[in-house]
């Protein structure tokens, strides 16, 4: 060798060793990729087709489970590996492999898990890089997991398939989805949706714990509840029925009212009885996802759909909008679009039924029946006190009182009076909460200081007048209030 190709040759190397700094992309120690999975499929990786797809990095335990499971049915087997080298994440399959074969780059490693939620207690190690080496009778097959890039917002679910033929690639993939489906972990389970942080589209699904309210717990005027729970939990408990008759059961239910009179509140009793419902929650901008929510909800069904504060979207177009609203006719194209035996139920609440679009009540399957959650009245007032203030001491006298200088407020007013007597309560050094622990309260509460507090509280509109009161029956003076004649 001349010493002019000595030094091109030195030149490729020193090149060759700066590009592979500033690529991390440096020959790996670990045993060799390729002679690993030539020996499993017993023919030539490099020479393969590789077969793609990819899912929502939300399914991310779902894909996990899906190929776990076909792996693992009768006459299969598999086992996992990992692999060793820098950047794999940012190339395919047919990369890695080439630069495993050609350069040494990539060899076999410890697999890389994830620790993905699956409740809201309970986590599972996933998949994030690695192969599956399985077996199915003659075919074998490698396939690579990529999982979602957290850094790049949440991204998808990477699989690719080597197989001993075409056709079984494509029969592994094409059984997935239904697995993913009968293993998905939301079935049955209480979850919102998010914005991904750096991507356009739906990012990661959360789990809520399942509210635990009473029948008791929920306080309505005569009638009301019943008409709810014969629309959503009706319809569910008398399906077959329904079927059989040739009736749909898929419904729409909207609960109108001012806020903080329990639209949200009788929503969490429904969740509490319907225990086996897939629930998809939505509020704010996330109605945007009402698509993923409902596609969610058919593979899932018996599945609820809840859609809150629904005038954000379904605003009337003639209300200066200036045009069409494309995410109300998305809204209203899910709906129809679900088959009549979807047990599917939407859930809907608002706190301006006159600005809803008609459209989205006119016509069965969007909208059945409109339920309004008006302000508590006289004996709904009572049982809110006795509801969130039992331990209040109270005389019969008081407590009458109390719900007569309350016309006009709502539930969330109620609940707010009986925290705010606790804490004066607490705040004099009170053992029990007083009946003048509430007088001061509720003095507070409807004083003209507390004007913005009460619209807040729902208790908008008309105000509640200010009357002077009589005297409470019991209770120890506070200090620092005058005590009345």
């Amino acid at each position: 060798m001349t010493n002019g190709e000595n030094a091109n040759e030195e030149f490729r190397q020193e090149f060759r060793r700066l590009i592979n700094q500033l690529t991390r992309d440096e020959p790996t120690t670990r045993p060799p990729l390729i002679p690993r999975l030539r020996e499993h499929l017993g023919f030539e990786p490099l020479e393969a087709p590789v077969l793609l797809t990819n899912f929502a990095g939300h399914d991310h335990a779902n894909v996990h489970l899906a190929l776990t499971a076909w792996f693992s049915a009768p006459g299969r087997s598999f086992e996992l590996i990992g692999v060793s080298g820098a950047n794999r994440s940012d190339n395919p399959l047919a990369e890695i492999l080439e630069g495993a074969e050609r350069w040494n780059h990539y060899g076999v490693g410890a697999v890389d898990y994830s620790h993905v939620s699956i409740s809201v207690d309970d986590e599972l190690d996933c998949v994030a890089y690695g192969f599956f080496l399985g077996v199915d009778g003659d075919d074998r097959f490698a396939v690579l997991m990529q999982g979602p890039a957290p850094r790049y917002g949440l991204g998808a679910v990477r699989v690719e398939v080597i197989a001993t033929t075409t056709d079984a690639g494509k029969r592994l993939l094409d059984e997935l989805p239904d697995l993913m489906r009968e293993h998905n972990i939301f079935r049955g389970k209480v979850v919102s949706l998010e914005g991904a942080d750096f991507a356009e589209g739906v990012g990661p699904f959360r789990f809520h714990r399942r509210p635990g309210v009473q029948r008791s717990e929920v306080v309505l005027p005569d009638g009301v509840l019943d008409r709810v729970e014969r629309h959503v939990i009706g319809v569910a408990a008398h399906r077959e029925k329904l079927l059989a008759e040739g009736q749909h059961l898929r419904r729409g239910l909207l609960l109108y009212g001012p806020p903080g009179t329990g639209k949200t509140h009788t929503v969490r009793y429904l969740l509490s009885r319907l225990e086996d419902f897939t629930v998809v929650l939505l509020s704010g901008t996330t109605i945007q996802y009402i698509s993923a929510a409902c596609s969610l909800a058919r593979m899932l069904q018996p599945a609820l759909v809840v859609l809150e504060d629904c005038d954000l979207v379904a605003e009337a177009r003639s209300r200066g909008r200036g045009g069409e609203n494309p995410l109300l006719f998305t809204v209203l194209n899910e709906i129809d679009g679900l088959a009549s035996e979807a047990d599917v139920a939407f859930l809907m609440t608002t706190n301006r039924a006159d600005l809803l679009e008609p459209a989205l009540s006119q016509r069965p399957g969007r909208v059945d029946i409109a339920v309004e959650i008006p302000l508590p009245d006289k004996a709904g007032r009572r049982q809110l006190l006795d509801l969130y203030g039992p331990r209040l001491q109270l005389t019969e006298d008081d407590a009458a009182e109390v719900v007569e200088r309350t016309d006009g407020t709502t539930a969330s007013f109620a609940k707010e009076l009986v925290r705010r007597s606790v804490l004066v309560s607490a705040e004099r050094g009170g053992d029990e909460t007083s009946a003048a622990d509430v007088r001061l309260a509720l003095d507070e509460l409807l004083s003209d200081r507390d004007a913005l507090t009460r619209r807040l509280l729902g208790a908008g509109g008309d105000e509640p007048q200010y009357v002077e009161p009589a005297p409470f029956t019991d209770g120890p003076a506070v200090p620092g209030l005058a005590p009345r004649d």
